[in-house]
């Protein structure tokens, strides 16, 4: 039986031809038999693909033989091509859609003007320092909010957004005025919104920002649930979510009767599709899958 895996990886390199990079993208995983989703902008790319372990390797390969991208850091996890529907290679005008191509800066050592990078097994060392420094440092959610609902870091500062798209507006609302004179360590799943996040939050003046290399998936790998990190780990794959072992907290609560659960279903309104947490007795009846408070489409 061969051996599957998915990979996911982000690189930060200015692109002069961004579609070139899509066509030869998409060729190499046509050949390869690889399944994933890829977007490529003129500040780099952004890729989850998976298949067949050799396959998947001799991908990895060829795409670092692109300059801008030899050093990129690929995180392993179980899966395969059959977790995607199909392949899908894009241009983007960002990678990361926060709103705002024009502002982030990028050059070939990565993002300009970004929070300070600390790896996970500096993290706790970090927080040590600032806590005998008599500072608290937040931790500030990159990521959708529904995400957060299965996992988050403990007292993570979890921001109301529904899609990247609203980070901009919600950092500039004031809600978060306070945390401009503190410690924040941004973290997202594998490290790439927070690229774009901590750039934005130094521009709108927060003073010391850092962002947790390698996102929540390198700190999963290495502290499993013996660290800050609480729940499931939310992924955009037909997975759903995952954990980092068996001692894995269930924090989620399903909206209809509030048993522990890490299982979103799709509302059963077509139009409407929103993603909402159930637990499996009551996901088992249809009626129970639409938006309690009503559908937003």
């Amino acid at each position: 039986m061969a051996l599957n895996r998915i990979v996911l990886f982000y690189g930060f390199t200015p692109i002069a031809d961004p579609d070139a990079v899509r066509l030869w993208q998409r060729a190499l995983c046509e050949k390869l038999d690889l399944r994933g989703r890829i977007l490529i902008s003129k500040d780099g790319i952004n890729a989850t693909v998976g298949g067949e372990i050799n396959s998947v390797k001799q991908y990895l390969k060829t795409t670092r033989e692109y300059k801008g991208f030899r050093d990129i850091d690929v995180k392993w996890s179980d899966g395969g091509a059959e977790d995607f529907p199909r392949l899908s290679v894009k241009v983007r005008d960002e990678i990361v859609s926060f709103g705002a191509p024009g502002e982030l800066r990028v050059d070939d050592n990565g993002v300009v003007g970004g929070g300070k990078h600390v790896k996970p097994e500096d993290l706790h060392k970090l927080l040590d320092q600032k806590r005998a420094e008599g500072q608290e440092v937040a931790f500030f959610d990159g990521r959708n909010a529904f995400e957060a609902q299965i996992g988050k870091f403990k007292d993570a500062i979890v921001p109301d957004v529904a899609t990247t798209h609203d980070f901009i507006k919600e950092l500039e609302s004031g809600k978060y005025d306070d945390l401009k004179d503190q410690p924040v360590v941004t973290y997202c799943t594998g490290g790439i919104r927070c690229e774009v996040l901590s750039s934005l939050m130094v521009n709108r003046g927060f003073k010391e920002v850092y962002q947790l290399d390698g996102g929540i998936v390198r700190y999963g790998e290495m502290y499993k649930d013996k660290g800050l990190w609480e729940g499931s780990l939310y992924v955009f794959d037909k997975r759903m979510h995952l954990e980092f072992s068996d001692e894995a907290k269930t924090i989620g609560r399903c909206v209809r009767c509030e048993a522990p659960t890490s299982k979103f279903e799709n509302c059963s309104n077509p139009s409407c599709r929103t993603l909402t947490l159930y637990c499996t007795d009551c996901a088992a009846d249809p009626e129970n899958l639409r938006c309690p408070d009503g559908c937003a489409a």
